[in-house]
């Protein structure tokens, strides 16, 4: 949220200088601090008191511009509002505007030209670059365009966090300011509108726990067309809200400056009295902003005798919308229970600044300020008569306001300072109604606008905050016992996997758990995602049954802004089940794609294949110790037949799997490139092998070539299987592929390939020989040719 200081000046009488630093201390985080508008210089207020034709130039025009001196300026201007008459900022010779633009002397089209009539623009103060910026014909010729509008006021962006949602508006953050600093702030009242019009709207309200007030009046004749007044523009694009017409402009001044979200429909629009519901069930409803939703049954909304009006605390409808016939209008004022409210809009796909508030809890005493001041200002600005206000209301449904017991030991115990009992009501005063004080405790009742004021230790930490997180006393005594945890050594550890692939040129990414539904059902289609029930959106919807939504995101994110060579990973837990039964397992998935190594002159460019990344998992799996791993086709369908496998131990437990995507998925994914992916359970992963020792042999090894011919159908690791058949070939020690050569199969009358394999053959206790080493081989081949795989002659 944005915060206008010159405004904050107007509800408190003294900003502390260092602003920023108090309310981030007070838990009101400030993001950051900017000017009103870019530093310019030397720009005043000009009217235009003469305008002819340019001589040269259809488009042009010559002004003569009265800025205050006895002379007139003349200058040349090609803006189509420029008329007789107006007053705009004008730029004077030597002034400086923003992006180091300065104004010198000029010629245009052979007219000499000293200065230059502005654009909004142009000054930086907002986008319109329709025209000049046409000032009030009231302003004073001469005056100094910056401080007429206050334009080095400071805006200030402030982080709130949820249950702060009494900061989001002027007055809140003035209140908050005056309980941090000690000094008072203006209290919030508005004076009653005199009644003049007898048009009156009567209101029903089914869902009284819903909608425990309700208020509404009409107001008749106004002027939709009417201008809104400049400061009030200016203050609320200082608050980031772009002007949308009078009537629209009150109800977001009202938002912005005390925190009541209010809504206007078009009076001769509403069929009958007003009524507060829920939804039917497939009841469609056009929104204001030309979307048509169907609404769910738990939905409350605002309707007439015939239809939606509006969705309630969320967005008004078109059909009830005003527009620029409107001269009769309702303005509602409401407050609705947060319960009700959260998270609707997201349901919908909308996020509002009458939902972010309402959601957060409004203070449920300020719907009737609120509407006065409102009526007051839209008859101020754009005219008309109001009527009587029609009230609903059910007190036993709106919030109670508890006494709270605060006890002063229990305050010092937690903090772990020294308060007196007077500091300590003194700094509970400032933010609530203290009804009794007693030698060791207090009883106090929160304000209405507080909703995170309930219990004790809420007013506890009120404590510490308005005193001052930085004023809490350093202290280096231990006053709790630390054991270090005992960590198995047959262990790997999560970081220690990360290590290794980030030492092979992947990067971690930290994505959500929660993940799109599309994407979900495209990467793991066999299993069903538990689906949110309050998701932040529609796209983060469902909870990932596997982490390839979250490298797969950030490689397509990377690809789309020109990067090619990517190496990605993620570790966390997958959700299985339902949200009553759900299965959370650890996993760690990566993906690459792009060449094998970066563009350089020493390795000829080539593109990563299924081998590169299977020496990837080969190093993870090799951290482990162990050698109880196999890989083995798979049918995956996200995965392309030939080039993926599983990862399975002895035991029959699949780890993981690893492969190249299916063309068929990265095109659904936007990816349209070879990417590799693997995923492994790091709970099967992190046992390994406490390494032993074992002694050197003191006997030379003998090695032994085999040329075999073997059919296509069997895999390296069925050969390497048999070579290591466990407990036959005790003096085997190392066996290593070295070549493998496949014939075209057009070329092949047969379906084989030739693989050569080095053995290395060793015993610790004498040197071997060459017998003994022959009947090994000969043994070998003998078990190999039970698979049809023969010597190759």
């Amino acid at each position: 949220m944005k915060i206008s200081v010159s405004w904050l000046k107007e509800w408190i009488e003294k900003i502390p200088s260092d602003l920023a630093n108090r309310l981030t201390m007070a838990g009101l985080e400030v993001e950051g601090v900017e000017l009103a508008a870019p530093h310019f210089t030397n720009v005043v207020v000009g009217e235009v008191v003469e305008l002819t034709p340019h001589p040269d130039a259809d488009r042009l025009r010559v002004a003569q511009v009265n800025v205050g001196d006895e002379k007139l300026l003349q200058i040349v201007c090609g803006a189509p509002n420029v008329a007789v008459g107006i007053k705009v900022p004008t730029a004077l010779v030597g002034a400086t505007l923003p992006g180091n633009f300065k104004i010198k002397d000029a010629k245009l089209r052979g007219v000499a030209s000293s200065g230059m009539l502005c654009s909004a623009k142009e000054l930086g103060v907002n986008e319109d670059a329709s025209g000049l910026m046409i000032l009030d014909p009231q302003t004073e010729v001469g005056t100094d365009f910056r401080t007429l509008f206050d334009l080095d006021d400071e805006i200030v962006e402030i982080d709130l966090t949820p249950n702060r949602g009494d900061c989001l508006s002027i007055l809140g953050v003035a209140r908050d300011l005056a309980a941090i600093t000690g000094i008072d702030a203006k209290s919030f009242t508005a004076e009653s509108v005199p009644v003049q019009s007898s048009m009156v709207k009567g209101v029903e309200i089914e869902e009284s726990a819903d909608c425990p007030k309700y208020l509404g009046r009409v107001i008749s004749g106004v002027n939709p067309k009417a201008s809104t007044p400049l400061w009030m523009e200016e203050r609320l694009r200082r608050s980031g809200i772009r002007p949308h017409g009078i009537l629209v402009d009150i109800t977001n001044y009202i938002l912005l400056e005390v925190g009541q979200p209010l809504h206007a429909f078009d009076y001769a629009k509403v069929a009958g009295d007003i009524l507060v519901r829920r939804a039917k069930e497939g009841e469609k409803f056009a929104l204001i902003n030309g979307d048509t939703v169907t609404l769910k049954p738990d939905t409350l909304v605002i309707a007439d005798q015939e239809k939606v009006l509006a969705m309630a605390g969320i967005m008004g409808g078109e059909e009830s919308a005003c527009g620029d016939d409107t001269t009769d209008i309702f303005l509602e004022s409401a407050w609705f229970n947060p319960i009700t409210i959260a998270g609707k809009a997201r349901n919908y796909g909308l996020h509002t600044d009458s939902s972010h508030r309402y959601e957060r809890g409004v203070d449920f005493e300020l719907a009737e300020r609120a509407l006065e001041y409102a009526t007051r200002l839209i008859l101020q600005y754009a005219g008309g008569e109001a009527g009587a206000i029609t009230t609903k209301v059910v007190p036993e449904k709106l919030p109670e306001r508890n006494a709270v017991k605060v006890r002063f030991c229990k305050i010092n115990q937690i903090i772990g300072q020294e308060f007196t009992s007077c500091a300590i009501k003194e700094l509970i005063g400032r933010i609530g109604d203290i009804q009794e004080v007693n030698d060791d405790y207090l009883v106090v009742i929160p304000p209405s606008y507080r909703f995170d004021l309930q219990i004790e230790e809420d007013f506890i930490e009120e404590v510490v905050r308005l005193n001052g997180y930085d004023q809490v006393p350093v202290s280096f005594e231990m006053l709790s016992k630390v054991s270090m945890p005992i960590v198995a050594e047959s262990y790997v550890s999560l970081n220690d996997f990360k290590s290794l692939l980030v030492g092979r040129g992947y990067h971690e990414v930290i994505e959500m758990s929660f993940v799109s539904p599309k994407w979900q059902e495209i990467l793991d289609p066999t299993n069903v995602a538990i689906k949110l029930k309050n998701p932040l959106s529609s796209d983060l919807s469902v909870m990932r049954t596997t982490l390839l939504p979250g490298v797969l995101g950030a490689m397509e994110h990377n690809l789309k802004r020109q990067q090619s060579r990517l190496r990605f990973f993620e570790s966390g837990r997958t959700y299985n089940g339902t949200l009553e039964n759900v299965a959370q397992v650890l996993h760690i998935a990566g993906a690459i794609c792009g060449t094998a190594e970066p563009l350089q002159w020493g390795v000829k460019a080539r593109n990563v294949d299924f081998y590169d990344l299977k020496g990837d998992v080969e190093a993870l799996l090799k951290r482990t110790g162990r050698d109880d791993f196999r890989f083995v086709p798979t049918e995956r369908e996200i995965l392309h037949p030939g080039q993926s496998a599983d990862i399975k131990l002895l035991s029959g437990d699949v780890i993981g799997y690893l492969g190249k995507l299916h063309p068929t998925v990265s095109k659904a994914l936007d990816l349209n490139r070879d990417v590799f992916v693997f995923e492994l359970n790091y709970d099967l992963l992190a046992g390994s092998m406490t390494p032993k020792f074992k002694e050197l042999s003191r006997f030379p090894s003998s090695k032994r070539d085999l040329a075999l011919v073997v059919p296509v159908e069997v895999t390296t690791q069925q050969l390497l299987d048999v070579m290591k058949a466990s407990g036959k070939r005790r003096y085997l020690t190392k066996v290593n592929l070295f070549d493998i050569y496949v014939p075209e199969r057009e070329q092949s009358e047969t379906a084989t390939k030739n693989m050569a394999f080095s053995l290395t053959f060793q015993n610790p206790e004498e040197s071997l020989k060459d017998v003994e080493v022959e009947a090994i081989v000969e043994e070998i081949l003998q078990d190999l040719a039970a698979i049809d795989v023969s010597l190759r002659q």
